[in-house]
């Protein structure tokens, strides 16, 4: 029901049966980050700045979705990493040394808000305004949006103003002047940044992206929490969509299963858009239509991670939908599986991103020329077209600095191989698409597998789809309203 029809929503509830009352406001989550986290990540910054510069972060713009109805908005992750503030139309300075009001106190950081408005949280719920900024995120000095144009700030005395690529496709909304749109147009006012200023060593983009990467690379213990979490929720749906997947069924609702289970551990979202591709739709990396009405006797590839307090997962696995591989099948799963097999035995303090690569791919070069699939080695790009891994955290592809493994990263190693119809090679691997993608915790001398829990080999694949899923009964009625589709 779109609220603008209130009035006749309100006739429908007058006429309605009485329901349980919802759950009081205070029934959340209890294990969000701490202030303290990110005021600790706020003094890792500084440590890291040059003298006399201020680090200058911006909300991400909100996103619309069709005519007056916006996307579920998702914060910038370095906003959120240095602040906890989560509301667009905000706006952050931290500040390498102490400052000094006109009053004569004295701040380090300061963040600019959205202003509290009864009518408009009305409609899209509850501000945390400058009061729930102070006392929930335990930030002193906080401020309206609408103040930042009067703010005394002298930008000019800054030798360094460390600040992210600017955001160049912001909408105005209309009747409000302290949107990002105008905090973003007071900031370039202020600060006079040049349309160049990312070649401006003044301005240069560069050190932020290399201070938040150095920072967000090494993942803290409270961090590492809710990473565990997101990735043990993914796997389970990996593990209950094994037991229910059936030829039968189409992408999305493969898809379905998955964020139901997310969402039944208590996962906000996805991470980034659930991939799920039967056939030759697994040959597409970043396929996301999910719009095969039925997945049929082919493999299924299922790349779904649940984001967690803004942590996401990311977890793929490859299954057959009838529940078993077929010779062809089995043969490129384990090759991938060797691949992976041999990267994770170099996971530890030390390793080069360049050496993890090149032992996982030699190892499916080896196993194409072995089936006859390719020739020589140079060639197995074509059917693994993609790296190692990656980092994951706030953000899927999560920011780095280095391209050595460190004690406290959090990775994914993801081998796969995937022959698409009219590959030159034998048409008995046609459509075969595999990645078997898993996270884990880097140590000192070895590594910790979060995604222990979605089963991994193929035998304990095939095991765990013959087995019984508590979704076998679910069914629904039958749709009357036409015949098409399904």
């Amino acid at each position: 029901m779109r609220l603008r029809h209130f009035v006749i929503g309100l006739a429908l509830l007058a006429s309605s049966p009485v329901f349980a009352q919802p759950a009081p406001l205070h029934d959340l989550a209890d294990d969000y980050l701490t202030p303290a986290f990110h005021a600790g990540r706020r003094d890792s910054l500084r440590q890291l700045m040059p003298a006399n510069s201020v680090t200058v972060v911006l909300a991400f713009p909100t996103r619309n979705f069709s005519n007056d109805v916006d996307y579920v908005y998702h914060q910038n992750p370095d906003l959120y990493y240095f602040s906890g503030y989560k509301e667009p139309h905000s706006l952050m300075l931290i500040f390498k040394e102490p400052q000094t009001a006109a009053n004569g106190s004295t701040f380090k950081e300061v963040l600019f808000v959205q202003k509290r408005n009864a009518q408009a949280e009305q409609w899209t719920g509850k501000r945390m305004g400058v009061e729930g900024a102070k006392e929930k995120l335990g930030l002193a000095t906080v401020y309206n949006g609408e103040e930042f144009k009067n703010f005394a700030v002298d930008f000019s005395k800054f030798d360094k103003i460390i600040i992210d690529r600017l955001p160049t496709d912001v909408a105005d909304a209309r009747g409000d002047n302290a949107d990002l749109y105008d905090l973003l147009k007071q900031l370039k006012e202020k600060a006079q940044i040049p349309d160049n200023y990312q070649q401006d060593k003044r301005f240069g983009t560069g050190l932020f992206r290399q201070y938040t990467g150095q920072l967000r690379e090494i993942k803290t213990e409270e961090e590492v929490v809710l990473l565990r979490k997101a990735v043990e929720i993914s796997c389970h749906g990996q593990a209950e969509v094994m037991k229910a997947v059936k030829p039968d069924m189409s992408e999305r609702e493969v898809q379905g299963l998955h964020e139901y289970v997310h969402k039944k551990y208590g996962a906000e979202y996805v991470g980034y858009p659930s991939i799920v591709g039967a056939g030759n739709n697994g040959c597409v990396l970043h396929y996301t239509e999910n719009e095969k009405l039925h997945v049929e006797n082919k493999m299924v590839l299922m790349d779904v991670g649940a984001e967690y307090h803004g942590y996401t997962a990311d977890v793929t696995r490859t299954v057959p939908a009838n529940g078993k591989f077929t010779a062809e099948q089995k043969a490129i799963y384990e090759i991938v599986y060797e691949a992976q097999e041999a990267a994770f035995k170099l996971c530890k303090e030390g390793t080069s991103w360049q050496e993890l690569d090149r032992v996982s791919r030699g190892v499916v070069a080896d196993g194409l020329i072995k089936l006859g699939i390719i020739t020589k080695k140079e060639d197995v790009n074509k059917y693994y077209p993609h790296g190692l891994g990656h980092h994951i955290g706030l953000d899927v592809h999560d920011r780095s600095a280095s391209g050595t493994l460190k004690k406290g990263m959090v990775i994914t190693i993801e081998p796969g191989i995937y022959i698409p119809e009219n590959s030159p090679c034998d048409k008995k691997w046609w459509t075969i698409a595999v990645r078997i993608e898993d996270d884990l915790l880097i140590k000192e001398k070895d590594y910790e597998l979060l995604s222990w829990a979605a089963p991994r080999k193929a035998s304990d694949i095939e095991k765990t789809v013959a087995e019984k899923s508590p979704l076998d009964q679910f069914t629904l009625p039958k749709l009357q309203s036409g015949k098409k589709g399904f």
